[in-house]
């Protein structure tokens, strides 16, 4: 199923899908990328030397994981860059500065120094030629008991070693972040309108919005 061209958004356009944890970014970015015959850019979860460590001890490895995250994702501009666009993005650089770096020291569990550090680093790298604001920012929302569901299901054990009040506290700095954002254009989808999972064409719908916002901000 290619719907790029029937709803004529850009071969080389770079859409970025955010949210909070447990959301359902990864499988949007799935179905976008399919969809539109673009390539997908994930979060290097996996790989990440640090997120093990940061669940167990915030204030220990707060700053280093962000500084992890904040490379890998410049990283991630640049490759996109290069290619000229055409990707789905998981995740964008705005929430790691927006939302946890600023979550953690307003928290105590980053050093108010290394804040200072990471932000300055933070605003040296996108006034950068490789750094190319998205064109769609597709912000996944719904209700807190739906994403909490979501992520007990998906069952990692550091998330599920994490106190529910870490999730509550980033559910309510997302949709304040949300409501001051004008990096790009957004569009707010909620996650109870769609299971993509069990209605895969559902998608099509979700291509529609996309279509129609692009078309008016090219």
């Amino acid at each position: 199923m290619k719907l790029r061209g029937q709803y004529h958004i850009p071969h080389n356009a770079i859409i970025t899908v955010a949210g909070t944890v447990g959301v359902g970014k990864s499988t949007m970015v799935q179905a976008l990328a399919e969809a539109l015959d673009f390539r997908t850019s994930y979060e290097k979860v996996d790989q990440n030397p640090y997120l093990g460590r940061f669940y167990e001890d915030f204030e220990k490895w707060s700053f280093h994981l962000q500084i992890y995250f904040l490379a890998e994702r410049f990283k991630e501009q640049k490759r996109m860059f290069e290619y000229g666009g055409g990707f789905v993005q998981d995740r964008s650089i705005y929430e790691d500065t927006g939302i946890f770096a600023k979550m953690h020291m307003e928290n105590g569990t980053m050093n108010p120094v290394d804040y200072a550090t990471y932000t300055s680093l933070f605003e040296a790298m996108v006034m950068t030629p490789y750094f190319t604001h998205p064109d769609l920012l597709i912000y996944l929302e719904g209700p807190l008991d739906v994403i909490l569901e979501r992520i007990r299901e998906r069952g990692r054990p550091m998330e599920q070693q994490t106190p529910i009040s870490y999730w509550e506290e980033m559910y309510g700095r997302y949709t304040e972040w949300m409501e001051s954002f004008n990096a790009c254009p957004v569009l707010r989808i909620n996650v109870s309108n769609y299971d993509l999972l069990e209605k895969p064409e559902e998608i099509e719908m979700i291509v529609e919005r996309i279509g129609s916002i692009m078309e008016h901000v090219r």
